[in-house]
């Protein structure tokens, strides 16, 4: 086959073959293959290497867009510093990810606004940029869905739905209060996930206060054994890192006052100096 006739053919079935990164790669590797005398199996891997990190970055785009994670919780933003030295050492296994392979679930739990969630979630980011498919909702936002499935006889379907996720990230369980019926549903979900599937949550709830969640003693029970048995537990009893930003905003702005107060009474101290002489 003669070259032109290559050349003329090779976008076309590249495009069909769904290679684009071979599309756009071929010509300009070609010539680098050339130049550095590469033998057709090494221009061959730089061709398939290029394709396989195109489609590499296009998947974790898409599995981004599909976790709905807030998209500013990552660990870039996330002072681990202020966990304790333990915590700190589970959160670097965590994000290896082979709690998932494990089908193990993570629990954090502490005060509002010590960092549960932003946790959680840069833990599942970290998750996501391995290809793992992950999904983050709030508990009240899971139940209605499962509560709506369940009405119209398609829980089954959102259930497996949600069985495609490796992880599905709970947050704010036992935040706000649900009635029974809310609560079956959701402990229909845990034990579909059971040995299925890594569950990670948050909630400011110990167990010891989580009758007040399914509202049934032996449900409460059934549904913490099964969270439990493979587990990470995270206890984060931090102040509200709310709380620090805000008195720490407030010292630099009682220090950048104090600053101008300066600055304007040395000013109006030259002023007077010089209007004196």
């Amino acid at each position: 086959m003669s070259t032109g006739v290559t050349i003329t053919r090779l976008p076309g079935l590249l495009k069909e073959l769904h290679l684009p990164a071979f599309r756009e790669s071929y010509e300009p590797l070609a010539r680098i293959a050339m130049k550095e005398q590469m033998l057709y199996p090494e221009y061959l891997l730089a061709l398939a290497d290029r394709e396989y990190q195109e489609r590499k970055i296009r998947k974790i785009e898409r599995l981004i867009r599909e976790s709905c994670l807030p998209l500013e919780k990552t660990l870039k933003t996330f002072d681990l510093n202020r966990l304790p030295i333990n915590v700190q050492q589970t959160v670097k296994c965590l994000i290896k990810g082979t709690f998932i392979d494990q089908k193990e679930n993570i629990l954090a739990f502490g005060n509002p606004g010590s960092g549960k969630t932003h946790l959680l979630c840069a833990i599942a980011h970290e998750l996501v940029q391995q290809s793992r498919p992950v999904y983050f909702t709030t508990c009240s936002f899971l139940v209605q869905d499962l509560l709506r499935g369940k009405r119209d006889l398609t829980l089954q379907r959102i259930l497996k739905r949600l069985s495609r996720y490796q992880a599905v990230l709970i947050d704010d369980i036992g935040y706000v209060q649900h009635n029974r019926e809310e609560m079956e549903v959701l402990f229909t979900f845990l034990a579909e996930r059971y040995e299925r599937g890594s569950v990670m949550l948050t909630s400011n709830l110990p167990f010891s206060k989580w009758e007040q969640i399914f509202k049934d003693p032996m449900t409460t029970a059934a549904a913490i054994d099964r969270l439990v048995h493979h587990s990470v537990v995270l206890e984060l009893n931090l102040t509200s890192y709310r709380l620090e930003q805000a008195k720490n905003q407030k010292r630099q702005t009682g220090k950048e006052k104090e600053k101008n107060d300066k600055l304007l009474k040395t000013e109006t101290n030259n002023k007077t100096i010089q209007k004196n002489a």
